[in-house]
C-alpha cells in the first residue's frame, strides 16, 4: 500500500507540473489590468512601445492619455538631453566648469565644478535631498527667494568627483547652465531641441520664483510622449528618421560612471542623470536604462527586447511607489518574454 501511494502521489504531483506548465502566462494587457486591483488609487498610467509601435496601454484613478503628468526628477534625465544638445552644437563642454557658463556664481563652490561631476551627482557640494538639514537641499532650494544668491551660498562638503550624493540642486544648476550657453530660456530651448523633433505639442514645466523652468524637474507631460522620449533613446537619438540628440552623447549619459547599488535598491548605476539596473527575469540578464522620479514615475529604455516602458505615478513620497513600478517592470518583461 506504501508503495501504490507513493506512486499516486507521484502521479498526482507530476499532473500539476504539466498543468502548471500548460497554464496560459499573462498578456501585456492582462499585465496592465492587473493593476485595476492596486488598492493606493494613485497610479496614473502604463505605457509599453516595442519598435516604436504602443503593444499596451492602460490609464487608472482618473488620469486618460491627454492628462499631463508630473514626472518629477525624471524630469532631470530630459535636462541631461538638454545638455547634450547644447554640446552637439558647440555651446558647452562637460570639461568646463559651471561657472564658466554661469558668472553670476563663478567664485562659489558650485561655479568650480566641472559640469561632468555635476552630471553624475559627484559636485562635492553640501546638497543632499535625504537630509533635510543639507544647506542644499531640494525643499531649501525651492524656498529660496534668490536662487542665484542660493546657490552661491552652499558651501563644499567634500572634493568634486568623488562621492555620489543624490540632490537636485545639480540638476538645477545644470538647467541655468544650458540657458546661459544657448542663449535661451530652458523650456524654450527644449521647445525647439527636443519637443518639437519628437512631436511633443503640450506640456506645463514649473519655474523657480526668479522664473527659470526647474531643470530639476516639476515637468509634466503625457505617458505617449515620456514614451516617445524613452523611444528616442532606445533608437540611438534619432526619431522618425531625424537626428535629435547626439548617439555620443547618448552613449556618454548611460554609460555606468558611478557605481550606487550601495546606497539605491532600485539601480546598479548612474551615468549622466539617467540611472542602469540589470534585471534578473527567470534567469536572463536584462540590462535596463531609465529615468527615475519621485513617486515611481519611470522611462524605462530596454534595448534587449526593443521595448519601452512608461510608468506615470502620484505616489509622492510613498515608498511604495518605485517598488509598484519596478514590480511593473519586471511583470511587463516577464510577460514578454514568455510571448516571444
Amino acid at each position: 500500500m506504501r508503495r501504490l501511494s507513493l506512486s499516486l502521489l507521484s502521479t498526482l504531483l507530476l499532473s500539476c507540473a504539466a498543468v502548471a506548465q500548460d497554464a496560459p502566462q499573462p498578456t501585456l494587457n492582462q499585465v496592465l489590468q492587473a493593476q485595476d486591483r492596486d488598492s493606493h488609487g494613485d497610479l496614473r498610467a502604463v505605457v509599453v512601445l516595442r519598435d516604436g509601435a504602443i503593444v499596451a496601454e492602460r490609464y487608472y484613478n482618473g488620469e486618460t492619455a491627454d492628462t499631463l503628468h508630473d514626472i518629477r526628477s525624471a524630469g532631470k534625465s530630459i535636462t541631461a538631453l538638454l545638455v547634450g544638445a547644447a554640446v552637439a552644437r558647440g555651446q558647452l563642454t562637460t570639461s568646463k566648469t559651471v561657472g564658466h557658463y554661469w558668472p553670476e556664481v563663478a567664485d562659489s563652490p558650485a561655479g568650480k565644478v566641472v559640469l561632468d561631476d555635476l552630471l553624475t551627482m559627484r559636485s562635492g557640494l553640501a546638497a543632499f535631498d535625504e537630509d533635510a538639514a543639507s544647506p542644499g537641499n531640494e525643499d531649501k532650494l525651492d524656498e529660496a527667494p534668490d536662487p542665484a544668491a542660493f546657490v552661491r551660498g552652499v558651501p563644499a562638503a567634500a572634493a568634486p568627483g568623488g562621492i555620489y550624493r543624490y540632490n537636485s540642486l545639480g540638476s538645477y544648476i545644470a538647467g541655468r547652465v544650458v540657458e546661459n550657453a544657448g542663449g535661451a530660456d530652458l523650456e524654450d530651448y527644449a521647445a525647439k531641441a527636443l519637443f518639437a523633433p519628437l512631436g511633443i505639442t503640450r506640456w506645463s514645466w514649473g519655474r523657480d520664483v526668479a522664473n527659470h523652468p526647474k531643470g530639476q524637474g516639476n515637468l509634466s507631460l503625457r505617458a505617449r510622449d515620456t514614451a516617445r522620449i524613452g523611444q528616442m533613446v532606445l533608437d540611438d537619438g534619432m526619431f522618425d528618421g531625424r537626428r535629435v540628440i547626439d548617439v555620443s552623447w547618448l552613449k556618454a549619459a548611460l554609460a555606468p560612471r558611478v557605481a550606487i547599488g550601495a546606497v539605491d535598491r532600485y539601480a546598479d548605476s548612474y551615468g549622466y542623470f539617467w540611472y542602469a539596473k540589470t534585471q534578473d527575469i527567470a534567469g536572463q540578464k536584462i540590462p535596463v536604462f531609465f529615468a527615475s522620479g519621485n513617486g515611481g514615475n519611470k522611462i524605462y529604455v530596454i534595448p534587449t527586447r526593443r521595448m519601452v516602458v512608461s510608468v506615470a505615478s502620484s505616489a509622492y513620497g510613498k515608498g511604495y511607489g518605485q517598488r509598484r513600478s519596478e514590480d511593473i517592470l519586471k511583470a511587463i518583461l516577464t510577460a514578454d518574454g514568455k510571448q516571444m
